[in-house]
C-alpha cells in the first residue's frame, strides 16, 4: 500500500510528499474511494467551505480505485488549508469496509468521521458529527436518514429505497441489543471516538462498516443526528448484487460469532443436506444398485453438499489456515466417522440401558451432532499451531 501526504502548495517538494502529518486536527475525515475522480475535488472543496473554519481536521482518502483518482486528489489538496494523505490500495482487502479500517489505523485525531467520497454525505454536517458527540460524551455519532429532520431522498428509485429499509430491518432484527439506539445501521456516514475502536478488532466484508463497529466494538454511549442523503455528484453508484451478497455473507459471519450460534448454523446446513443425500439414495438405486453401497455413495453427497455450504458461509473467513484438499479430507472423514459412529451408540443405548430404539436413534443423532460440529470446527478450520502468527502480518497489508 502506497501512502502519499500532501500539504498545501509543496506538493512538489519529494522529501514532503512522504513526510508525516505533524500536528493532529480535531477531526480526520477518512475518505474510501473507488473510481471517484470525477467527485473528489468537489468533496475537497466543500470541505474546505464547511469545516477547518470551526473545526481543525486532516482528510485521509483510502483508494482502491482503477482511474486517475490518487492523481486528482494530489492535484486538488494543493488548494486544501488542511492535510490530506492519500493511502492507494494495491489489493481491495475487505472492500470499503477494509479501506475504512485502514484509515482508522491511519488517523491522528480524536475523532474520526467517515463518509463517502460521492457527496451523498454533506460535509457540512462533519462539526455538528463531533460536537453531538462531545456534549452527549458518545464514542459513536450516527447520522441518520430515518430520525425526524432526516431523509433518503438521495436514494435513486424505488429499488434501493426497498433493499435499503429491507437491509434495516433484517440488521435490527438481527442484532436487536446491539444495535439499541441506533436507526440506521446502513449509513456509511458517522463519528467515532479513536479511543472507542480497536482497528485489528474489526472484520469487515463489502461496505457496511457502522454494522461492523456497532456489532464487534460499539462503544457504550452512542447518539444520532438527522441528515439528508443526497443525490450523487457524479459518477454511478457502486452497490451491486455481488455486494448484496457480500453484505449477507458478512450478516452471517457477525450472528455466527459465538460457538452457539455457530452451532446451530452447523446443525441447519446439515439438515439441508439430507435433500441430495435422498436423491442420491432414489437415484442409485433406481439403477439396481442395492441399498447399502447406495446410502454410502448417496451420503457423500450430502457430504459435498454440506461442505461447499459450511465453506461459504460459516467458516468462510477461516479458510485460509489450511488448503483446500486438507480441509475436504478432513471434513468427509468426519462426517463419515459420525455415519459408522452412530450405529455402534444406539446399539449401546438400547442394549446396555435398555433405551428404545426411536430415543436411542435421537440421542445417538445429537451426540454424534456435537462431536462433529467440535471435530469440524477444531480439526478442520482452527488454525495449526504457529500458523496464525505467520499470516497475521500479511492481512494487515
Amino acid at each position: 500500500m502506497s501512502q502519499e501526504s500532501i500539504v498545501p502548495g509543496e506538493l512538489g517538494d519529494p522529501a514532503v510528499r512522504g513526510a508525516e502529518i505533524a500536528e493532529p486536527g480535531a477531526v480526520t475525515i477518512v475518505v474510501p474511494t473507488f473510481n471517484e475522480s470525477a467527485n473528489v475535488r468537489e468533496l475537497l472543496h466543500r470541505i474546505t467551505e464547511s469545516v477547518p473554519t470551526r473545526l481543525p481536521c486532516e482528510v485521509v482518502f483510502v483508494d482502491d480505485s482503477t482511474d486517475d483518482t490518487p492523481e486528482v486528489i494530489s492535484e486538488a489538496a494543493q488548494d486544501c488549508p488542511f492535510p490530506v494523505t492519500v493511502l492507494h490500495r494495491e489489493e481491495p482487502v475487505g472492500g470499503l469496509g477494509g479501506a475504512v479500517v485502514e484509515g482508522i489505523k491511519a488517523a491522528t485525531s480524536d475523532w474520526i468521521v467517515v463518509m463517502d467520497g460521492d457527496l451523498q454525505h454533506p460535509p457540512s454536517l462533519v462539526p455538528e458529527l463531533v460536537g453531538t458527540g462531545e456534549r452527549a460524551h458518545a464514542g459513536l455519532v450516527v447520522a441518520s436518514r430515518y430520525i425526524k429532520g432526516g431523509s433518503r431522498e438521495g436514494l435513486a428509485g424505488g429499488y434501493r429505497v426497498a433493499v435499503s429499509r429491507g437491509a434495516t430491518w433484517l440488521t435490527k432484527t438481527l442484532f436487536p441489543r446491539k444495535l439499541r439506539g441506533i436507526s440506521d445501521p446502513m449509513s456509511g456516514f458517522f463519528a467515532i471516538r479513536r479511543s472507542a475502536v480497536t482497528a485489528e478488532a474489526l472484520k469487515p466484508l463489502g461496505y457496511k462498516i457502522l454494522l461492523e463497529l456497532a456489532v464487534r466494538s460499539r462503544p457504550r454511549q452512542v447518539t444520532e443526528v438527522p441528515f439528508v442523503f443526497q443525490d450523487r455528484f457524479a459518477g454511478e453508484s457502486k452497490s451491486t448484487a455481488q455486494e448484496g451478497f457480500r453484505f449477507l455473507r458478512h450478516l452471517l459471519g457477525l450472528r455466527t460469532a459465538s460457538p452457539v450460534a455457530r452451532m446451530v448454523v452447523f446443525g441447519l446446513i446439515g439438515a439441508t443436506g439430507f435433500l441430495p443425500n435422498l436423491v442420491g439414495l432414489w437415484a442409485l438405486t433406481k439403477t439396481g444398485l442395492h441399498y447399502v453401497p447406495a446410502e454410502i455413495l448417496a451420503n457423500q453427497l450430502g457430504v459435498a453438499w454440506n461442505f461447499y455450504l459450511i465453506e461459504h458461509l460459516l467458516f468462510r473467513d477461516r479458510r485460509r489456515h489450511r488448503n483446500w484438499w486438507d480441509r475436504a479430507g478432513r471434513f468427509a472423514l468426519l462426517a463419515n466417522a459420525d455415519l459408522v459412529l452412530r450405529i455402534p451408540l444406539i446399539a449401546l443405548f438400547i442394549h446396555k440401558f435398555g433405551m428404545g430404539a426411536v430415543s436411542a436413534t435421537a440421542v445417538a443423532l445429537v451426540m454424534t451432532f456435537v462431536l462433529r460440529f467440535v471435530g469440524t470446527e477444531a480439526l478442520v478450520y482452527l488454525p495449526r499451531r504457529g500458523r496464525e502468527s505467520r499470516t497475521a502480518p500479511r492481512r494487515a497489508v
